[in-house]
């Protein structure tokens, strides 16, 4: 099973050793950046990518429990807010994220 998934703004990650699935959602402009990671079900993992528009794919993937939130916009926030709904799922994503990056970092897949 592919371990990733992208869309422009999304990526869809599964962890083989907790089977879980998580998504991000990333906006960056001039004027800040957001973050918003949650927990998926395989449902909607295997549902993400074929839209044709990558907003549903989004719309998709905020209808999961959010696990973190970061905005630091001129819109938003005076500064960095932080809401961390479900920390546990969080710091599972966070561990597969880093162990995904040493790999790539060695070259492998």
């Amino acid at each position: 099973m592919k371990k990733e998934k992208h869309g422009n703004n999304w990526t869809a990650y599964y962890d083989s050793e907790t089977k879980r699935y998580f998504a991000e959602i990333i906006y960056t402009s001039r004027e800040g950046r957001e973050q918003y990671d949650y927990e998926i079900t395989k449902d909607i993992y295997n549902r993400l990518g074929t839209f044709e528009d990558d907003f549903d794919n989004e719309r998709l993937i905020k209808t999961a429990d959010m696990t973190y939130s970061f905005e630091n916009t001129m819109y938003g926030t005076l500064g960095p807010e932080r809401i961390v709904w479900n920390e546990e799922a969080d710091e599972v994503m966070r561990k597969f994220m880093k162990k995904r990056d040493k790999r790539k970092n060695q070259g492998e897949k």
